[in-house]
């Protein structure tokens, strides 16, 4: 698929690049401390940060609207925050406590916020494939022009959800689109070890779904990318399968040995490095100077701060609320 932007999609640098860069500032914050809560005791079970991989949130969230759907994966705060969660009730899930999005009792792999469309993280690989052509289906039968985004990780590439998800959003023309985070590692195992054909786009071709690689350490090509895809699928064109070449820089979760990748390879990559990458083009551009761009460091430190001291000032559940918001009654 040849990815052709409008003028009405262009990602563009003087008005969206200054917000984008503070999105993805705070994301990097706010990920950046979670192996610090983790060690610390404040986190409860495992959780997965997205540090590097920001541009990908960011950018596709720049093409969505409130009332699209995304459904998310393990690796999925820097999701919610991209499509407008409040970082410190994102936390505060996170810390397992009360303000939490989900009153403390979804953690970090799942948070779900009704009102901004987000169907959840989930620590089931590759179960929000299907949640999203789900959400597809339903935007399609009720008339709306509204899309669904799922994420996922190139080890969820062999689900056999996403070749059945392919297949229905190909024939059904649902408006959904399927965002492949290739971040080159299914927590330990490389790409090539795990697909005998390692060019992931070619996995949507074969069921019809137009497919795109996208430079997932750009925000503007993610962004771009994004936008044609929802515009496809708001006409009624259907699904589009994006490829995102990312990277996280830390491990797999928090913990994690990294005994199977080199620190010379993550350095490669942090030369990458999307904030950097979308700073240096603001500068380059003048839309920017370097006093803003300490600013807008500056004010993602301050976000965070606030959001951890929300956080951690939340009490914990009280053990009366254990089945409460854990169905809703539709008859």
């Amino acid at each position: 698929m040849t990815v052709e932007i409008t003028e009405a999609t262009r990602f563009d640098l003087d008005i969206d690049g200054p917000s984008a860069l503070e999105l993805m500032s705070t994301i990097r914050e706010f990920e950046s401390r979670l192996p610090t809560y983790s060690e610390e005791g404040l986190i409860r079970g495992s959780t997965h940060p997205s540090v590097g991989m920001e541009a990908v949130a960011v950018g596709v969230s720049w093409a969505l609207r409130a009332s699209d759907s995304v459904a998310s994966n393990h690796r999925g705060h820097a999701h919610c925050l991209a499509k407008g969660a409040d970082a410190g009730r994102t936390l505060a899930e996170i810390l397992g406590r009360r303000d939490g999005y989900c009153g403390g009792k979804g953690g970090s792999m799942h948070i779900g916020v009704k009102e901004l469309g987000l169907l959840g993280t989930n620590g089931i690989v590759g179960a929000g494939i299907g949640l999203a052509t789900g959400a597809a289906l339903a935007a399609q039968a009720q008339g709306t022009d509204n899309v669904a985004v799922a994420y996922f990780g190139d080890g969820a590439t062999n689900q056999g959800v996403l070749a059945e998800a392919f297949n229905l959003a190909a024939i059904w023309k649902l408006p959904v689109i399927f965002v492949c985070e290739n971040n080159h590692f299914a927590q330990s195992a490389t790409l090539e070890e795990m697909v005998a054909q390692p060019d992931l786009r070619r996995r949507g071709e074969a069921y019809g779904v137009p497919s795109v690689d996208v430079d997932g350490m750009d925000v503007e090509a993610v962004s771009n990318a994004a936008a044609e895809a929802v515009q496809r699928a708001r006409s009624g064109q259907g699904p589009t399968f994006i490829v995102a070449d990312t990277y996280r820089y830390l491990g797999h979760m928090a913990g994690d040995t990294e005994i199977y990748r080199t620190a010379e390879q993550v350095e490669q990559w942090k030369g990458r490095d999307p904030i950097a990458r979308l700073a240096k083009r603001l500068l380059d551009s003048t839309v920017l100077d370097e006093a803003q761009l300490k600013a807008i460091a500056t004010s993602a430190l301050t976000l965070v701060d606030s959001a951890e001291e929300f956080a951690k000032s939340s009490p914990f559940p009280d053990v009366s609320s254990a089945f409460t918001q854990v169905s809703e009654d539709y008859r």
